[in-house]
Parts: C-alpha cells; sequence; structure tokens
C-alpha cells in the first residue's frame, strides 16, 4: 500500500492559477502511483464542503471569509469549522504538503502535522511580494509576510521547498534556506492533446501574428506593459494581440485597446490549450512567478515564449534555442521582441520545437512526485512503507 497524503492549499479549483493547478496535479500523479491524496482548501465558492473528486483525490473545504476577492481567505471558525478540523484529523495520514507559507490557511496544516508528530514539507510559489497593485495596499501586505512568516518558523518545525530555484533564492528574505526545489510540472502530451476545435484564427487571415497571453489580469501580470506593446506595434495590421484571462484590469484594457487587442475573457483549459497551439509566441512580462504554469502549457503546445526572468525561466528557457528572456518589463523590449521573432519564422519554428521537446523531458508530473516524496522521507525518517 501507498502512502496517505494531506496536500493544504489555501486555494483551489474552480479558481484558477498556477498553485491550485499544482495541487490539482500533484495530487493526480500520487494517486497514479498507488497512493491516497487528501485535499484541504477553502470554501471560497460555496462548495460541498466534503466530497471525492473525479480525479480520486478526496477534498475538505473549510468555512472562510474570503477577503480581497477570495486571494487572501481567512478560516470562519465555528462548530461547521470544528466538525470538518476533526473528520481531518481522524483519517489516517502519512505526510502533510502545504502550498505557499503566508496564508493562515498554512498554520491549519503545519498544526495538523504538528499534533500528528509529522513534520510537513511546505512549498513556496512566489519569488518576489506579493502585491495588490495599491501601494498603500501592498505596504501593509509585505510587513504581514514578514509577520506570518516569523510566526510560523516560530511555532512550527517544518522543512522549506521552493517551486523553482528563484522561489528557494526568495525564502532566504525570510532568513529560510530552503531545502531543495520541487518545481512545477505539465504532463505535456495530455495537455497538448485535450486542445478543444475552436478556431482563433477564423476571424483574421492566415498571414497574421497571434500573440497570446493566458492569466489572470491584474498590475502583475505586466497588463499594462501588454498594452503599451499593442500600442506600439498598432500599425502592423497582421499582429493581434489574443488575451484569455478576466480580472481587475479588464475594464484597462477595453478602454484604451488601440484595436489590435481581443479580449477572450475566461476560458476553460481546452480552449486554452486549442488558442496556445494556434498563437505563434506567447508573451508573459510578468513581474513575479514561482514557476509560471502558464509558461509550461505554452512549452507543452510548441510555442515560443517571450517572458521576463522570473522563477522557472531560467530552468526553461536555459539558452537562446528556447525562446526570449526579456531584460525588463519595457513594453519596448516586448514590441522588439515580438517583430524579431515575426520577421525570423525559421528561427521561431526552431524555438518552438526545443521548448515542447524540453518541457517533455525534464517536467513531468512522475518526477515532481518522486521529488516530494523524497523530500517527505528525508523530513521524517522514522516513517516507513505499509
Amino acid at each position: 500500500m501507498g502512502y496517505n497524503f494531506f496536500i493544504y492549499s489555501a486555494n483551489f479549483l474552480p479558481n484558477i492559477g498556477g498553485v491550485e493547478k499544482f495541487t490539482d496535479n500533484l495530487a493526480r500523479q500520487l494517486i497514479a502511483m498507488g497512493h491516497s491524496a487528501t485535499i484541504v482548501t477553502n470554501n471560497v465558492f460555496n462548495s460541498l464542503a466534503h466530497e471525492t473528486l473525479e480525479s480520486g483525490a478526496e477534498i475538505f473545504r473549510l468555512p472562510c471569509r474570503p477577503f480581497l476577492n477570495g486571494r487572501l481567505p481567512f478560516p470562519r471558525h465555528g462548530q461547521d469549522f470544528n466538525d470538518l478540523i476533526d473528520r481531518i484529523y481522524e483519517k489516517p495520514v502519512d505526510y502533510v504538503v502545504i502550498n505557499t507559507r503566508f496564508y493562515p490557511h498554512t498554520f491549519i496544516g503545519a498544526q495538523h502535522a504538528a499534533t500528528k508528530g509529522i513534520k510537513p514539507i511546505i512549498i513556496d510559489h512566489g519569488s518576489a511580494y506579493l502585491t495588490f497593485g495599491n501601494k498603500a495596499i501592498d505596504l501593509l501586505v509585505k510587513g504581514y509576510e514578514h509577520m506570518v512568516t516569523i510566526a510560523l518558523k516560530a511555532r512550527y518545525n517544518s522543512d522549506f521547498y521552493g517551486v523553482s530555484q528563484a522561489s528557494a533564492a526568495w525564502l532566504e528574505t525570510f532568513g529560510i534556506k530552503a531545502s531543495g526545489v520541487i518545481n512545477n510540472s505539465i504532463d505535456a502530451d495530455r495537455y497538448f492533446n485535450q486542445a478543444s476545435d475552436r478556431d482563433f484564427r477564423e476571424q483574421f487571415s492566415q498571414s497574421c501574428f497571434i500573440v497570446s497571453f493566458t492569466g489572470r489580469l491584474i498590475p502583475e501580470k505586466g497588463i499594462s506593459t501588454l498594452l503599451d506593446a499593442a500600442n506600439r506595434l498598432s500599425d502592423d495590421t497582421t499582429i493581434k494581440f489574443l488575451i484569455a484571462g478576466d480580472g481587475p484590469l479588464m475594464s484597462e484594457l477595453k478602454k484604451n485597446n488601440p484595436g489590435n487587442i481581443y479580449l477572450l475573457g475566461k476560458l476553460d483549459s481546452k480552449d486554452i490549450a486549442a488558442l496556445l497551439r494556434q498563437s505563434d509566441v506567447f508573451c508573459l512580462p510578468t513581474r513575479s512567478e514561482g514557476f509560471s504554469t502558464s509558461l509550461l502549457e505554452a512549452a507543452a503546445c510548441y510555442t515560443t515564449p517571450i517572458i521576463t526572468n522570473v522563477g522557472g525561466v531560467p530552468e526553461m528557457i536555459p539558452s537562446e534555442k528556447y525562446g526570449i528572456i526579456l531584460k525588463s518589463q519595457s513594453s519596448e523590449e516586448v514590441a522588439s521582441a515580438i517583430t524579431m521573432l515575426k520577421e525570423s519564422p525559421k528561427r521561431l519554428n526552431a524555438m518552438s520545437k526545443q521548448i515542447g521537446e524540453r518541457v517533455r523531458i525534464f517536467f513531468s508530473w512522475q518526477r515532481t512526485a518522486d521529488l516530494l516524496i523524497a523530500a517527505c522521507k528525508n523530513a521524517n525518517p522514522s516513517k516507513q512503507q505499509h
């Protein structure tokens, strides 16, 4: 028999984000390897408090107060909360894995581990401070991150890992020496093959050059940079920007659209895969990433990336053969990179093949699950296989 894993994640599907997808895919892989996986999250969407997902993972959704539009859920204590915690504690557990270090939810997972005599694995998914596009709020959140991390270190004995080399290095900001990297991954062939039949090129001529973006429309993703780059390239009527996602900056894009931006709204995974397969380049001028899931998805679809040098990028793009690493969030640099690749079709084609092959060789969920299991065993040497 396998091990019983509990995975704590402050947010989970249907919320779309890198951590949510990481949790879902990691649970799927552990189950495929013969282990059990139970996810504990916050009930941001008023879903069932407890159920078994189609993946085979069991899930508990704790009552919460979804502050900042659900981005910072706080536990809502009461009888329902306590009843769920009791049910969680009744279940057999060998290892506890916690995604991100700064949510109140992290402490719930750490307390569960401590109660059971388990040293938890905490995986950090960032490489910079959280930002909400408001200087006053960002300053408060920065202080909050340090305060919460100090409290977490003081109360619980945990092993910390980064989801990328950049995430592991970022932990040093909080006086934490990472034990290693448990990287983000993707089932590249499965993702590629599940693409829908939706034709995103239908309204354009075949000669059009499609630049895609997938993700939340928030300041840290470089939305303003994309908008400025689109303005710079608006004279070239063959370049089209297809933006998949939703968020607070949607209104800014609608208001200032130079005419070459096409807002697709929030798409499901199958449509995103179809969009990426039909795109010439994927552009993400983001300020911070732990290890971008969108980058992995683009690579899985053989789509050449143009991306800033954030977490996971050096691992995915070790040289110019695999894509373009931006030196800054400058819209001028973004526009220049897009133009260069548009005018160099042979180079673009070679890059797309290289990045597609690389993600399939080095970034599988099997490898990530193996790293996690090794980390759990190292942290808890007394645990024995059933």
